[in-house]
């Protein structure tokens, strides 16, 4: 790339796709407060979307119709898009001379795709031989930079994962249809004490296959094999990708509970060594990325309603375990549309904006 930026500013220049979104929103919210570490910044959005106007930075930007000449002289593209339009646009951007960060499963299990997480794996972002880099999804975004550093100390062997996903994790649909379903039953006390009560209350289900309101769904994503989901599935290689161990044994239960923001993991995890209390949050502590918040005695510990709109993956309940010492437990929570989605995509394009600009 060539030092001398088409804006003259010597930075890079930026196109986000998706910017009308709620991942895109959150984006542009990021890209306003953090260090400012691009020139020109595009916006681009399906053509219902075009002519909108956003702000960014302070000042209002349209939002442009995608399409191949959006690209024409970027340096660095931001996705946060569905699967289909990343996997059709992505490689646009790169043909177009940009390095594309996606945010969504098109390219996590492509091999010449590296999955970055910048607090555990930063360096990865230089290996992209197809000009794409990729980030997890929100459930593992959730938990892997607590579980990457604890990784570090005692040497991760297994995980069981119990997650408790937002309704934002199906998008502003997901959101829209949690609100509807609870105006429709709030303040009925008869509700949720038979069968099929609350389901005949809420009527539409939206994106979710049961009722959100008065309840929770064991079930996030697509179906899979054997009976799992694509969340599940996605947790289990994700993890493998970005730690590196493409042996760890992982099993997980993904559920989506009645909450707007906020994705929480219960965390089993067995680990080569033996493990202490004490220093297992002494490393969360001090970690990148991870917020301790856990005392059991005056009840602190994270929940979704607490943590929304903030960065961090927030740490508590932890313990280590009754019935094996080189077992710990622990409790996870982060903003799902920042931490789970939109930080991470952000900080992977600073990385890729730093190396244009060495």
């Amino acid at each position: 790339m060539s030092a001398t930026r088409g804006d003259g500013s010597g930075l890079p220049t930026l196109v986000v796709v998706g910017a009308t979104g709620a991942v895109g929103a959150v984006m542009l919210d990021l890209l306003s407060t953090r260090r400012d570490a691009y020139g020109e910044i595009r916006l681009a959005g399906s053509a219902r979307s075009a002519g909108r106007a956003l702000s960014v930075r302070g000042e209002r930007a349209e939002v442009l119709a995608l399409a191949p000449e959006v690209f024409e002289g970027a340096d660095v593209a931001m996705f946060a898009v569905p699967d289909a339009v990343a996997a059709e646009w992505a490689p646009v951007a790169v043909r177009h001379g940009a390095v594309a960060v996606d945010g969504s499963r098109a390219f996590r299990a492509v091999r010449d795709v590296p999955l970055v997480v910048p607090e555990v794996n930063p360096e990865r972002v230089r290996d992209r031989p197809s000009g794409i880099v990729a980030g997890p999804g929100c459930a593992t975004l959730s938990m892997i930079v607590a579980i990457g550093a604890l990784h570090a100390r005692y040497g991760l062997r297994e995980l069981v994962v119990a997650s408790y996903q937002a309704a934002s994790g199906a998008g502003r649909r997901g959101i829209d249809t949690l609100y509807a379903q609870l105006e429709k039953v709030g303040g009925d006390r008869a509700l949720g004490n038979r069968s099929g009560d609350v389901r005949g209350a809420v009527g539409g289900l939206g994106p979710f296959p049961a009722p959100l309101a008065l309840n929770v769904i064991p079930w996030t994503g697509a179906a899979e094999d054997g009976g799992w989901t694509s969340d599940e599935v996605g947790l289990r290689d994700e993890t493998r990708r970005v730690l590196g161990l493409p042996g760890l044994k992982v099993s997980a239960t993904c559920v989506r509970v009645p909450v707007v923001t906020g994705h929480s993991m219960a965390v089993h995890a067995v680990f080569e060594e033996r493990t202490g209390r004490r220093e297992a949050q002494e490393i969360l502590a001090r970690s990148a990325g991870v917020v301790l918040c856990d005392n059991p005695e005056t009840y602190e510990f994270p929940t979704p309603s607490d943590v929304a709109g903030t960065d961090p993956t927030w740490a508590g309940r932890v313990r280590r375990s009754l019935d094996d010492p080189r077992g710990l437990d622990l409790f996870l929570s982060g903003d799902n549309l920042r931490q789970g989605a939109a930080l991470n995509t952000v900080r992977t394009a600073e990385l890729v904006a730093a190396e244009l600009t060495a």
